[in-house]
């Protein structure tokens, strides 16, 4: 009998719901509101206030003449409406005033004030919420503002870059340093009179800055900024409000707002897109964010006994699949394309979000501007409660239309895995990593001469496109190409180091797919060796800009990279097609070497054939090249788009650790 109960009572367990079930039914049933106007808006009626909160019992607005440090003047209780919407109005403009939301949740417990999740301005630290004209911030010439028209992503060429570390430094020669103001002088030099800031952008070539994130986060006291602070930013607080700390006044609500906009113009006047980084993934609080505040427990995804589940890494996970969460990202995205005119969004841990979500993203998107594109980190920090299928995941970009994922396969392939310093990779001497290579080199695409078997991290053609693909060696993440070298290769020189760096990077700007680089690599910059960051003080972090003199050399072949790739479309395909149509490798015996050809005026090149051998060995490669009127683009570490000499083809020594790049027109 006992042995019978014990068996019963284990059913009823497994059968019955864990805590997180519930939670997701009840989720499940709670009314979403697609309404835009959410928050706070200003017309003809006066100041209009509405909440998303369908389970509180009440709902108040506080009212305040500062942004800190003051008790509120007014108070509003608000009604609920329909769509779980709670709302209050004022008959007249509240304009230069704060407000925060406060709530009663279904328990009874009154929670701390937010300034809600929707705050598209507000003062120091993000605390209250601030209530201004957004005209009267538009810099002059704003109606007419636009970034750069962009055809295809694969056109693009990206330079990631955090806001101190390009300026901060003395070197610099900027006077906003850290500031969104920063990339708006012309004209500065470092004391060696090399080009710095956004004159430094226009010389180099790249088309888009991608900017660490730039939303209100949480980490930086803005009202202690003298104490030096950094920080990443990916600690989400207000997601549709500029961050305090790299305005020269975050007290000042339509100042943070007015220079993340002039900065954005002054790099569109110099021909060069801005890509948001987004972190919709997480937020830096659990009880006490913004989202648990107004509506608890609902914007997260849950453990089976109810405690946050983390596929972050950083405490918890939002939860896209929730219509009103999803409606959030849409909608905030969409925010910042046409407020900011910010013309791409690169999303942190992208996999953690839903596939339908992300679609929705990429369209929404396209309908404002076709040219903005977006991409993302096609992998999680942890496991999550979303199914794999359902996961914006690398492997699933093929059911993502328009959206494009790092290519891990080439970086680790390249210089070695991101996780182990001492490990080498294909530029640094490694055999086994030619397969992988050849896999970036097609974009992760299928193609009858690529062994997907072998390759290092991806066992499949996942990417229908090289659109699909972003294709780097090194990001803020983990350690610089600099740093990286210096541990896998010891007892190098510098001069060894930077020509392993060159060609790592010539692999990946002469693949298909989108190149992506990180800010300072073309002056060989470092971080002190070390790999996380994100809270280290400027002394590891800013960029010395006295390196572009030091390093010149560096510096003027990244720029004729740059310029070879911007000015030649076989580098550019679209399609997988035509990759597969129009490049053919090589057979190869010796180790760590790889060659092919870019033929057939691929992409409307004019030039008929491309001839690109790759050699990472410590050896001389002898490679025997078709007769013939042959540009000699690139050799032995040196590279000029225009050709460094002439070739009649035949035999050619490929030096150690470099690429010979070689081109005729028939």
């Amino acid at each position: 009998m006992k042995t019978l109960l014990s068996a019963v009572a284990l059913t009823l367990a497994a059968t019955a719901p864990t805590i997180a079930q519930t939670m997701e039914s009840e989720y499940a049933s709670w009314p979403a509101y697609g309404g835009t106007d959410l928050e706070m808006t200003v017309d003809a009626r006066g100041t209009n206030f509405a909440l998303w909160s369908p389970k509180a019992k009440a709902a108040t607005v506080y009212l305040y003449n500062t942004d800190r440090n003051t008790a509120p003047y007014d108070s509003l209780e608000m009604r609920l409406g329909e769509g779980g919407v709670w709302r209050a109005s004022v008959d007249n403009p509240l304009y230069g005033k704060f407000y925060t939301f406060r709530i009663t949740d279904a328990s009874g417990k009154r929670l701390a004030e937010t300034p809600g999740v929707w705050a598209k301005a507000a003062g120091t630290n993000g605390q209250r919420a601030a209530i201004i004209d957004f005209a009267k911030t538009n810099p002059e010439g704003w109606a007419s503002d636009k970034g750069p028209e962009l055809k295809n992503i694969t056109d693009a060429v990206l330079y990631e870059m955090h806001h101190r570390d390009f300026s901060v430094d003395p070197s610099s020669g900027i006077v906003h340093k850290g500031k969104f103001l920063a990339l708006t002088e012309p004209e500065t030099k470092s004391p060696l009179g090399d080009k710095t800031g956004i004159d430094h952008l226009k010389e180099l070539g790249i088309t888009h800055v991608h900017i660490l994130p730039s939303y209100d986060y949480n980490s930086v006291d803005e009202a202690n900024l003298p104490a030096n602070q950094y920080n990443w930013g990916y600690d989400p607080f207000n997601y549709n409000t500029p961050e305090g700390s790299y305005s020269t006044d975050p007290a000042n609500p339509e100042a943070r707002v007015r220079e993340m906009k002039e900065m954005v113009k002054a790099l569109h006047d110099a021909g060069i897109g801005v890509v948001m980084d987004v972190v919709y993934n997480h937020t830096a609080n659990n009880d006490d964010s913004n989202f648990s505040l107004t509506a608890p427990g609902y914007y997260y995804r849950h453990r089976p006994d109810g405690s946050y589940s983390d596929a972050s890494g950083c405490g918890n996970e939002t939860a896209s699949e929730r219509q009103q969460m999803r409606d959030f990202i849409v909608n905030s995205v969409k925010y910042w394309a046409k407020e900011y005119h910010i013309d791409g969004f690169r999303f942190d841990l992208m996999a953690i979000h839903d596939i339908e979500t992300m679609n929705q993203v990429a369209a929404e998107l396209k309908k404002i501007n076709p040219s903005i594109f977006v991409y993302g980190e096609g992998w999680t920090a942890g496991d999550s409660p979303l199914p794999v299928d359902q996961r914006a995941l690398k492997e699933n970009v093929n059911k993502m239309e328009g959206i494009a994922v790092f290519s891990d396969d080439i970086r680790d392939a390249v210089k070695g895995h991101y996780s182990n310093a001492a490990d080498r990779g294909f530029a640094t001497g490694k055999p086994g990593n030619e397969e992988t290579v050849k896999i970036g080199i097609v974009a992760s695409t299928a193609h009858p001469q690529v062994d997907y078997s072998k390759g290092n991290n991806s066992k499949f053609a996942y990417a229908g496109a090289p659109g699909q693909i972003i294709n780097y060696v090194s990001c803020h993440d983990d350690l610089t190409l600099t740093d990286k070298l210096a541990k896998s290769m010891p007892g190098s020189t510098e001069a060894e180091r930077q020509r392993a760096a060159r060609l790592a990077q010539t692999i990946v700007f002469t693949s298909q797919g989108t190149p992506f680089m990180f800010a300072g690599e073309e002056v060989f910059r470092d971080k002190k060796g070390v790999h996380n960051s994100y809270k280290s003080p400027d002394s590891i972090n800013a960029i010395d800009w006295t390196l572009k003199h030091k390093n010149a050399e560096q510096f003027d072949y990244y720029r004729e990279l740059i310029k070879l790739r911007r000015e030649h479309p076989a580098f550019r395909m679209t399609t997988a097609d035509e990759i597969a149509r129009n490049i053919v490798f090589d057979k190869v015996l010796a180790p760590n070497v790889v060659s092919y050809s870019i033929r057939n005026n691929a992409n409307g090149d004019e030039w008929k054939e491309i001839k690109l051998i790759f050699n990472g060995s410590n050896d001389p490669y002898v490679a025997r090249v078709p007769k013939g009127d042959w540009m000699v683009i690139a050799r032995d570490g040196k590279i000029k788009s225009e050709g460094l000499e002439t070739s009649k083809g035949g035999t050619i020594v490929v030096t150690p650790v470099s690429a010979l790049i070689l081109a005729r027109k028939k």
